[in-house]
């Protein structure tokens, strides 16, 4: 996600974070430093242990909607079906495309047991806990708004997800410079040759410098 970040200097970017409820990590920037910062300090499990992707979906739109871009786009990485939230995830992808935003969406993990990190009495341990993706949940979405589904199964194939995003997401930038510029060497150059004038004045008197 890092990568991804950096990768596109040019766009405004923000975060919603979402578990029992959804809130905004940070809101849309230019600023891509303060984002990676907001990124690194995130733990898993900040916003509970349940999966409110209808929340997050309506917050990211509620960001996007009234932004003047050709192209508007929602990731949505989540390793769970809906379980938590008072707006159903099709009512918040359905609101989405009528404001042209385009959701893809990303399944991350297996089916089955995975390791989940768990901070306990104990400090941090390992335990195995049950996924439950309903990825005919996440197709439907990004077909609403006419985005795509990837499924990741490691870190591998989540780079390579986020990298064909990047690919289909490209749009030309306009870069307008508006430097100016002031010449500075007048304030050198007058005293310049005034001083090799007194310099020339001066060799014909006295004060010539004899080998």
């Amino acid at each position: 996600m890092s990568e991804f970040i950096d990768g596109r200097e040019f766009d405004r970017m923000g975060m919603v974070v979402f578990g029992n409820e959804a809130f905004t990590q940070c809101p849309l920037t230019l600023d891509h430093n303060i984002l990676q910062e907001f990124l690194s300090r995130l733990d898993i499990g900040v916003a509970g242990d349940s999966t409110a992707i209808g929340s997050a979906i309506a917050i990211a739109v509620k960001r996007l909607k009234d932004l003047e871009s050709k192209s508007k786009v929602i990731i949505l990485l989540t390793d769970g079906r809906n379980n938590a939230g008072s707006i159903p995830p099709r009512q918040a992808a359905e609101i989405a495309a009528t404001f042209g935003i385009k959701i893809y969406t990303v399944g991350v993990g297996t089916h089955g047991k995975v390791p989940f990190v768990f901070d306990g009495i104990l400090g941090r341990q390992l335990i195995m806990q049950d996924v439950e993706m309903d990825e005919e949940s996440l197709k439907e979405i990004a077909d609403i708004t006419n985005g795509k589904y990837f499924r990741a199964m490691d870190t591998d194939s989540l780079k390579k997800i986020y990298t064909q995003i990047d690919q289909l997401e490209k749009s030309e930038v306009k870069w307008i410079d508006h430097s100016e510029f002031k010449e500075l060497f007048p304030y050198f150059l007058i005293p310049g040759l005034l001083l090799l004038i007194t310099e020339f004045t001066l060799a014909q008197t006295r004060l010539r410098r004899i080998p």
